[in-house]
């Protein structure tokens, strides 16, 4: 408990510690002033001596170890020992943005590293650190599309959402009209002057109950800006396929319909990106985190709070500790 007290305090002034160097002087003068106050004179025997020591005798050192204690409780005192309180005031208007993410069976290809969703997922979370000021929300596409996380700017409910993606949450297949529409519903009513999208897939659209591009005239009228994102390798890719004797890894082609995206994305004012690998999608994404920039201003305060009173008030009552036995129980008499 003391120790986590410790952690949490600073000291204004350690200049004072520097006063700790007297101590090891003073318990030196005391020791030598002890030695010189002692008298001697020669007997014969100390029998009779014997058993003549009172309780006052114990007692007497305790006068110079409370004022020795008072000592130290008062440089602690003088170097200001505070607690700090940090707060941060944001200033400004951040972005709403949400992340519409394709979950389809063939976000399991292993093209990317361990497979493209949880790459997608990784980078993703990574995007969600870097903007602590923007209201961010998850919505998720396959045959159909739903939203996994509201608009929010509690990042640890966020990402939670994000890593519990899975494919199989949804209908296969790849409705990207769906998903780009409930992204831009999730929008719709958003006070934020700027309005985004990142959409990433890895096909073509082949499913879901809205058109591509009715969705884009959609996301034109509320003024969301779209950003879109190919993911896969050229060529071919490996993906694992279910089959009565297990799964097994098939080689697929990977078709990816960038005429549309391209579209989608230069009709909003956005921008189409090709990620073809680990390396590429996170430079797309930190691109993007430079290009939407929130126009905000962060105000840290930082308040102290002192601590010093606790460690006057105990060189006080040691003194007077002091002084009380001195006076009294332990008074001299000439």
């Amino acid at each position: 408990m003391l120790y986590d007290w410790y952690k949490h305090i600073y000291f204004s002034q350690p200049a004072f510690f520097g006063l700790f160097a007297l101590i090891p002087l003073l318990i030196w003068w005391e020791l030598k002033r002890a030695d010189n106050s002692q008298a001697t004179f020669m007997v014969s025997s100390v029998r009779a001596f014997r058993g003549t020591r009172s309780w006052k005798n114990f007692l007497r050192p305790l006068l110079f170890i409370f004022r020795l204690l008072a000592l130290c409780c008062l440089i602690v005192a003088l170097a200001r020992p505070q607690t700090r309180n940090d707060e941060q005031l944001v200033n400004g208007e951040g972005i709403d943005i949400v992340l519409c993410l394709d979950i389809s069976g063939s976000m399991l290809a292993q093209d990317f590293t361990p497979n493209r969703m949880e790459a997608a997922k990784n980078v993703a979370s990574e995007f969600i650190d870097n903007r602590p000021t923007d209201r961010i929300g998850l919505v998720i596409f396959s045959g159909e599309a739903f939203t996994m996380c509201p608009l929010t700017t509690d990042r640890n409910v966020l990402k939670a959402q994000l890593f519990n993606v899975q494919s199989g949450l949804l209908e296969d297949g790849t409705a990207i009209g769906s998903g780009l529409a409930t992204g831009v519903d999730r929008l719709r009513n958003s006070p934020s002057k700027s309005k985004v999208i990142i959409l990433l897939t890895d096909g073509e659209n082949n499913g879901g109950l809205i058109d591509p591009n009715t969705a884009k005239e959609i996301a034109k009228s509320v003024g969301v800006r779209v950003y879109t994102v190919g993911m896969g390798t050229e060529g071919f890719a490996p993906v694992p396929v279910q089959t009565p004797a297990g799964v097994v890894m098939q080689r697929e082609k990977v078709n990816i319909d960038e005429k549309l995206l391209t579209q989608i994305a230069n009709e909003t004012g956005g921008h189409y990106y090709r990620a073809k690998d680990n390396e590429s999608l996170k430079n797309i994404y930190s691109e993007i985190d430079r290009l939407e920039k929130s126009k905000v201003e962060v105000s840290s305060i930082r308040r102290y709070t002192e601590q010093f009173f606790p460690f006057a008030l105990a060189a006080a009552v040691l003194l007077m500790l002091e002084l009380l036995l001195r006076w009294t129980v332990l008074r001299k008499f000439p």
